[in-house]
């Protein structure tokens, strides 16, 4: 009985260790296939300012490029200084929305066929749904995805519309 006691602890002890060597040789092997080593870029962030000095004052950027993908504020009908245009005009503030996205996608060497989310936000649903047809000449390829929302008041109260985007900058 003492020898099967003896033979029973001696396995006890040495099963561990035999598990150790295993785990120790097996790490000591070199892989079967080359390992591939993903390097990512940290790219900052480029922010654009269409109208810096009220873009300051309201405290927003009207894009930032992260990549290959650029966030768009909403555009809305303003001057230069920061002034409705085109009061209760809903077509051309429409198209004043639209010129100034253009601007901000050709600083970044884009069109809108680059353009991948649109969201419009209008006061007035009916006259948005009226002028619609124009956006025909400004999608030519392709529509991009997005939302239509009605909404009770922009950030000014002369304003009918306001469309923001998502770019994906293909290189």
């Amino acid at each position: 009985m003492k020898k099967k006691n003896t033979i029973s602890n001696l396995i006890k002890l040495l099963t561990p260790l035999f598990v150790i060597a295993l785990i120790v040789q097996s790490c000591d092997q070199a892989p079967k296939e080359a390992e591939k080593v993903q390097i990512v870029e940290v790219e900052e962030p480029e922010y654009f300012l269409l109208r810096p000095e009220t873009e300051k004052a309201y405290g927003y950027s009207h894009a930032v490029k992260i990549g290959n993908d650029i966030k768009i504020s909403g555009a809305v009908s303003m001057d230069n200084d920061g002034n409705p245009t085109a009061v209760g005009d809903f077509e051309q503030q429409m198209k004043n929305c639209y010129a100034d996205l253009d601007k901000i996608l050709k600083h970044y060497g884009c069109t809108f066929d680059d353009v991948v989310v649109e969201n419009v936000f209008t006061t007035n649903m009916s006259l948005f749904l009226e002028h619609a047809a124009y956006r025909n000449t400004i999608y030519t390829k392709q529509f991009p995805t997005g939302s239509w929302l009605g909404v009770k008041e922009l950030a000014l109260p002369e304003f009918m519309i306001e469309i923001e985007l998502e770019v994906h900058k293909t290189e």
